[in-house]
């Protein structure tokens, strides 16, 4: 029997399904990124993208087609993570413009919701580039377009488009020969299908395990530490009256009032006839009831944990001092200028402060920030014009899309790839001159930087006419792949004479947490007797994964 269409329910149960999908195959999407470093994070910034907009749809009880549209766009344009992510978050967004005022979905308004999704993400992309998601995301809406000529039957669509972006996705490596050199398919289009794999999954009824995207109870709460309760000795404020079934004397109440702080304090025993009004603090108040059990029934018994009050006392204090801090900084005049940099490592950290950063995202290579955590950071610089930089090509994407989403502040994003680059955009800034001024001086700076980091490669592949194996130590420049070796040191030299040319002034070198202050002076002290007549510059930089982050300029 034919399926003519789907509801809002059968939309969010597949939309789940397929975020559940590839959360359940993120690693797998990973270890297909070209480079075989450590940080390949393809699989798991399209996870976190859609994760987030997936907590959002958990959160809806009964949606109708325009909330849960809704829903998906704004949680995945906001947890945004990655290029892929950006790139599947706009894709989402393309799809869900295209059905939020309907009632229900048929094959003609699917196939328009992806030819929507393909055209929004292609529009987010200065370049786009083919044998990317991309790609496959523009086969799937040319196979829905064609689809929709020759059936109306969801059971029969579906499964054609998706057979469609598999073969899409088979092509990619004839697309980008960095792909048939490594041997892989593009890690972004499989992100892309694993999500409608498992939509279909939903769709056809199949069992799903939704519990990674079960919604999380208290995420989001202050936590308090354990000290802030430590003073409250006896946590249960505990009241209830006795109807006493025969007289109350005051032995029994000395009695009583003995046996209650022995298990408590802040006690309040008053005998009135036959009634005995009760108040103790206690860590069982169990004790205290049984005991009360003994005089007679009991009456309007209320138990109060104070310790749990006290938590949200303190909540609630920090968030008052909190947004009251907030509106004091609001209600200062704003600077004409501040910056928001992407760093991770202890010394990289200090030298972006000591260069002016006013906010420091922690992230970069090993964790790209969201579009959320961009938002976040820009409302906490006071102001004018706020510049970002992203110190990685895989988060300009995110920063871009956080700039537009911003409307009380000029957002500038200086495209800087690599840590490097961000350092020298920074000390290139003029507090004197205009934003303006400013964004072409620091975007002419970068393109004279060349980077280079030194890590090591976690699986076999063949890059760039280079046969490298697991273990082995990588030198990778903006473009490729420089050198390859078995030895850290050996292999950053070797780096470096790809970098270092007649015109080459200044070395900056950036030592990472894995690498000991002696090994680092011993590594330095070798490019300055390589490199006598060029200036070289050595920090620790404390970055994890890469073992040396180095610059030429």
């Amino acid at each position: 029997m034919a399926t003519k269409t789907m509801n809002v329910e059968m939309l969010a149960k597949m939309f789940l399904a397929g975020a559940q999908n590839i959360e359940a195959k993120k690693e797998y999407i990973n270890e297909l990124n070209v480079f075989p470093v450590p940080d390949g994070d393809t699989g798991t910034n399209m996870s976190l993208t859609i994760m987030s907009a997936a907590k959002e749809v958990t959160a809806l009880n009964k949606p109708s087609m325009g909330e849960l549209a809704k829903a998906i766009s704004s949680g995945s344009l906001r947890g945004a993570r990655g290029n892929s992510g950006v790139i599947l978050s706009q894709l989402l967004r393309g799809f869900t413009k295209a059905v939020r005022e309907e009632k229900e979905i048929d094959v003609a308004i699917l196939a328009a919701a992806c030819g929507r999704a393909k055209d929004t993400a292609y529009k987010a992309v200065m370049k786009p580039k083919e044998g990317t998601i991309l790609t496959v995301a523009r086969g799937i809406a040319d196979k829905a377009a064609e689809m929709k000529e020759e059936t109306d039957d969801l059971e029969v669509f579906i499964p054609a488009v998706i057979q469609h972006a598999e073969e899409v996705l088979a092509q990619t490596p004839e697309m980008l020969p960095v792909l048939k050199e490594a041997g892989v398919v593009d890690s972004g289009g499989q992100g892309l299908l694993e999500v409608l794999k498992g939509a279909y999954d939903a769709f056809l009824g199949k069992e799903v395990d939704y519990s990674a995207i079960a919604p999380s109870a208290g995420a989001n709460v202050t936590k308090i530490s354990a000290e802030a309760t430590a003073d409250i000795k006896f946590g249960y404020c505990t009241e209830f009256i006795i109807l006493t079934e025969k007289e109350f004397t005051e032995k029994d109440e000395h009695e009583f009032k003995g046996y209650l702080e022995s298990i408590g304090d802040s006690i309040v025993c008053v005998a009135d006839d036959d009634v005995v009004k009760i108040h103790v603090h206690t860590n069982d108040p169990g004790l205290a009831i049984q005991k009360a059990l003994t005089y007679g029934q009991l009456s309007r018994m209320k138990i109060d944990n104070m310790r749990e009050e006290h938590q949200e006392k303190l909540i609630k204090d920090a968030e008052k001092l909190a947004q009251q801090q907030k509106e004091e900084e609001k209600a200062k005049p704003r600077k004409p200028m501040g910056f928001i940099t992407v760093s991770i490592g202890e010394g990289l950290n200090e030298i972006f402060r000591e260069l002016g950063a006013d906010y420091i995202i922690e992230g970069g290579q090993t964790m790209n920030p969201s579009t959320e955590d961009m938002l976040n950071a820009i409302d906490q610089v006071h102001a004018d014009t706020v510049f970002i930089l992203p110190n990685n090509k895989n988060i300009v994407l995110a920063a871009n899309q956080a700039k537009a989403l911003v409307e009380d502040k000029q957002i500038i994003v200086i495209p800087t790839k690599t840590v490097p680059q961000g350092i020298t955009a920074l000390i290139n800034f003029m507090p004197d001159e205009d934003a303006q001024t400013n964004e072409a001086a620091m975007t002419d700076c970068i393109e004279h930087v060349k980077t280079g980091q030194v890590t090591y490669a976690v699986r076999d592949t063949r890059i760039d006419d280079k046969e490298i194996h697991e273990g082995d130590i990588m030198g990778i420049g903006d473009a490729g792949i420089l050198a390859v070796g078995t030895d850290i040191h050996s292999t950053a030299k070797e780096m470096l004479k790809a970098l270092v040319d007649e015109d080459s002034e200044l070395i900056s070198l950036y030592y990472g947490a894995e690498i000991n202050e002696e090994e680092a002076d011993r590594f330095t002290a070798e490019i300055e007797e390589l490199y006598p007549d060029i200036d070289i510059d050595a920090h620790f930089g404390g970055q994890p994964i890469y073992y040396y982050v180095l610059a030429v300029e």
